[in-house]
């Protein structure tokens, strides 16, 4: 578990699963991720991220409100999918949050600390982050933690349709220095 000074973040577990379907069937949150997931798909999501939990010690978590318990989002880092087609291994950071949350800096915080929690504590030395080319308000998370562009890792998501303007993805890279060397303020 880590504590920020407005947030949880912790393991899934499974009384999280209405919490969490609840992000992933909202279609704001759902425009990101290639459409909305049914109780099934969520649950199914749910199930990949315990058991990248259960057999890594780390992943995908659970970000609750310390002032209502309330959760609000998920945040982490994990091994990012073969199937995501990387030409190497590489860890994520990711987020997703209830519109609802957005634009209060939730998930600037959230991410800080499981990038930090990555470097620190888990010590890895590069941490990547994709989205769709699109989605500028998660680049612009990824600028705000210390992450960088970086276009020669560009890719077209396999999992999204050839003509979805979702397909190209842009991935940011942060290295346990360049983290160090931008603070949040």
């Amino acid at each position: 578990m880590i504590t920020t000074d407005r947030l949880v973040l912790r393991p899934a577990i499974d009384a999280d699963r209405d919490a969490i379907a609840a992000i992933n069937a909202h279609p704001r949150v759902g425009e990101w991720l290639g459409g909305v997931r049914d109780r099934a798909a969520s649950d199914a999501f749910v199930d990949r991220v315990q058991a990248h939990d259960a057999e890594h010690g780390f992943g995908f978590w659970v970000v609750e409100r310390r002032a209502d318990a309330r959760v609000i989002g998920m945040t982490g880092v994990w091994w990012v999918p073969p199937e995501v087609g990387l030409a190497e291994p590489a860890v994520e950071i990711g987020w997703r949050f209830l519109p609802d949350a957005w634009g209060q800096g939730y998930a600037t915080e959230a991410a800080r600390a499981a990038l930090d929690h990555g470097f620190g504590t888990l010590g890895f030395s590069e941490i990547i982050a994709f989205t769709a080319r699109t989605n500028l308000a998660s680049q612009a998370v990824m600028k705000r933690i210390g992450m960088v562009y970086a276009p020669e890792r560009d890719f077209e998501h396999p999992g999204v349709a050839e003509r979805d303007p979702l397909k190209p993805h842009v991935v940011f890279v942060a290295l346990v220095r360049s983290v160090q060397d931008h603070p949040l303020p």
